[in-house]
């Protein structure tokens, strides 16, 4: 029985496609980060992610915007300081309770599978940190970002400014979280923020898919191998990264995946890999 959601929805728009679309679904309220998303999104990644059919994710917003950031009712549920007279023991749950939204954003690289952030209209706060946390970024040219937390008196704390710096620079990423200026598709470009973006919201839907259905085509040993040795090197140095991946490598280079690859290669057709 499918899993029935508040926040998000799961639709897989072509048959026998490996690729699934993962929405943040809240249009009503521009996609804002509720209580129930930070419970139900790393559940349905993590659903995703075991389902032997689900190659690439594809994660959007319906609506008209991706995501305008954290709901402020959540916000509030989270500082709420009645829960407690003894400051020790509030500051103990309320880093507790920073750290299971932080999760929450951090299960996109937990995720085995490739997580495409498809972004259109508003990406904000909440909003830029998951996108940073997704393994491709592609944007309309009608979108637009910005790191807001500081003008809401907060330390942006779920994930942007550790992840932003690597993408787009230290010197960039420390002006647009000091500032939280609203920065548009084209800019994104530039900075590196998305690879790409498309002249509409029809374009990016079919430039995602494209994309999208070109990896899920491809060996998925070799697309998750990929995604884990790219994101265990931000943390190495290139000698221990070759370490690394020599070590992953010797234990699933040598698959079926493999042979398969080689054989349609010299047969000049399209390989068929098994599921994983």
């Amino acid at each position: 029985m499918e899993e029935s959601y508040k926040s998000i929805k799961i639709e897989g728009k072509t048959p026998n496609s490996g690729v699934i679309y993962l929405y943040l679904n809240r249009p009503s309220q521009r996609n804002a980060l509720s209580r129930e998303f930070f419970t139900e999104f790393p559940k349905a990644l993590s659903s995703l992610d075991q389902n032997p059919n689900v190659n690439v994710i594809v994660l959007s917003g319906t609506g008209d915007h991706f995501c305008s950031g954290i709901d402020l009712k959540t916000l509030s549920s989270v500082t709420d300081h009645t829960t407690s007279t003894d400051r020790g023991r509030f500051s103990e749950k309320f880093r507790r309770d920073i750290r299971f939204l932080q999760d929450a954003v951090t299960a996109i690289e937990r995720c085995r599978k490739p997580v495409i952030a498809s972004i259109h209209g508003a990406c904000i706060g909440g909003g830029v940190d998951i996108v940073t946390a997704c393994d491709i970024r592609l944007c309309s040219k009608d979108a637009f970002f910005s790191v807001k937390e500081v003008d809401l008196a907060i330390t942006a704390d779920l994930g942007t400014l550790q992840r932003l710096p690597a993408i787009v620079g230290y010197g960039n990423a420390m002006e647009l979280a000091l500032t939280g200026r609203r920065f548009g598709g084209l800019e994104a470009k530039e900075l590196g923020l998305v690879s790409r973006v498309f002249g509409s919201s029809y374009e990016l839907d079919q430039g995602v898919r494209l994309v999208a259905e070109g990896i899920a085509e491809k060996s998925p040993l070799a697309v998750t191998g990929t995604k884990a040795v790219l994101l265990r090197s931000r943390e190495l140095t290139v000698e221990q990264g070759l370490d690394y991946v020599a070590t992953w490598n010797s234990g699933m280079l040598l698959s079926d995946d493999l042979k398969e690859a080689m054989s349609s290669n010299i047969q000049k057709r399209k390989p068929v890999f098994a599921k994983l």
